[in-house]
């Protein structure tokens, strides 16, 4: 793995794991949380920053999101018990696969 793709990795899981924190923090009122929240978003920042300094903007925030959205989703139905019905599932599935053409395809990508 390249080291922006790495940095990119690196931001989207910090940016699911404070998403989590943040839902934990219920509404910023559990200091704990809401502490790790605003780290955890500070990193996820800083990684994407890195990121853009190789990849195109639009690219790596079109990956940094969509992968981000089917992550925060699992850790949703698996941490928190929330359920994903047929066409959430579906639209995460169309997510996953835009994710793919513009790494596989995309000239946009090259570095």
């Amino acid at each position: 793995m390249s080291k922006p793709y790495l940095f990119l990795a690196v931001a989207i899981l910090c940016e699911v794991i404070a998403t989590s924190a943040m839902k934990s923090s219920q509404g910023f009122t559990r200091l704990v949380p809401s502490i790790f929240t605003v780290l955890m978003y500070c990193v996820s920042f800083y990684a994407l920053s890195q990121t853009l300094a190789v990849i195109p903007t639009g690219i790596a925030y079109a990956i940094w999101s969509g992968v981000g959205i089917v992550l925060i989703s699992l850790v949703g139905w698996i941490v928190f018990q929330q359920t994903l019905d047929a066409p959430a599932l579906i639209g995460m599935g169309l997510i996953c696969a835009g994710v793919v053409v513009i790494n596989v395809f995309s000239k946009a990508t090259a570095h």
